[in-house]
């Protein structure tokens, strides 16, 4: 069993005299500079000089710093910006300035799992992952609870890394929820295999599949949308909130049938099989040089995946359905 550090097993004390560097101010970068600053922790921002990041820093109320000049003065440099460009930036403006003692943050450890970037023996390397979107993690804040996280250290110079990974995790908030212990490793390939199989790719391809099968037999498409698409965020809803059971509950008799009996029909043991090949994929490092390579060469496939995405039947009839009901313009 996995130890979870709550509000009580953690303090602040290990950051209280350290300026934290919050690398880029997008929804991440955002929404943990503000609860940090709002726990009591002295904060910067590196950005862009004069971008809109740069602007929307400064009007929130931080000292903003292009990003040399920010690492240059911080003790905590926390990377909050896309992995893709988290490489070259740290060579360019943050790898001269990573000054014995000092703590490199990350909150995904992609780039260091797969040295993309590889720091100094002399500096703190460690992780702190909300699991959620950015303006959910400021949104639980300001209510006074917070989302759960996943802390990790790569390197522990100081021998005080974990104290420190733990404390920016209970400025988040995320104590309030709960915190997890894992490793840089694990932390990367689960969040990788889960977006593949289940969360972006299981999810979209489910969602495909059903509403392409009930219109090749003939329904209309604006039932497949509804079917297929449309009362899935219903149920995941269900789901997120009580788990399988509540979702069970909450549906007819007939739902409960037809679903626990034709589905383990469709994600049947061979879908189970392909997972497995993809975790594979993903712990050999074969998906990260894809991945990688896919985007030094400007993103070509994904750019063509998207748009054929974007042209789907479902996409067309969904833009149509959701402006009647109103979620989009």
């Amino acid at each position: 069993m996995l130890k979870i550090y709550r509000d009580e097993d953690v303090s602040l004390e290990p950051l209280k005299d350290e300026l934290i560097a919050v690398i880029g101010y997008g929804s991440q970068g955002r929404a943990q500079a503000l609860n940090f600053r709002d726990s009591g922790l002295n904060v910067i921002v590196g950005v862009r000089f004069g971008g809109e990041s740069w602007k929307l820093a400064s009007s929130d109320g931080f000292d903003v710093y292009p990003i040399d000049e920010a690492c240059e003065k911080a003790d905590v440099i926390h990377i909050l910006i896309p992995d893709m460009v988290q490489p070259e930036v740290y060579s360019k403006y943050i790898e001269a300035k990573l000054k014995p003692g000092k703590t490199l943050g990350f909150a995904h450890g992609f780039n260091i799992h797969f040295k993309q970037i590889i720091p100094p023996g002399c500096v703190d390397v460690i992780m702190v992952a909300p699991k959620a979107p950015g303006p959910k993690v400021r949104e639980l804040y300001l209510k006074g609870f917070g989302v759960p996280a996943l802390v990790a250290v790569h390197q522990d110079y100081t021998g005080f890394a974990l104290d420190k990974a733990l404390a920016m995790a209970k400025a988040l908030g995320c104590t309030r929820a709960g915190v997890i212990e894992t490793t840089f490793k694990d932390e990367t390939e689960s969040d990788l295999i889960g977006e593949q199989t289940v969360l972006v790719g299981g999810i979209l391809e489910l969602i495909k599949n059903g509403f392409e099968a009930l219109v090749e037999a003939g329904y209309p498409e604006e039932l497949a949308y509804f079917e297929a698409c449309n009362e899935a965020k219903l149920i995941v809803d269900l789901i997120y909130e009580g788990g399988f059971t509540k979702m069970l509950r909450s549906v007819s008799d007939t739902a409960k049938h037809g679903g626990l009996t034709v589905g383990p029909r469709i994600i049947d043991q061979h879908v189970k099989e392909n997972m497995r090949k993809a975790i594979e994929y993903v712990k050999s490092g074969r998906y990260a040089e894809e991945w990688i390579k896919e985007y030094k060469a400007g993103m070509p496939n994904l750019k063509a995946l998207l748009s054929k995405i974007e042209n789907h039947p479902i996409e067309i009839i969904g833009r149509r359905l959701r402006k009647l009901s109103g979620l989009e313009e």
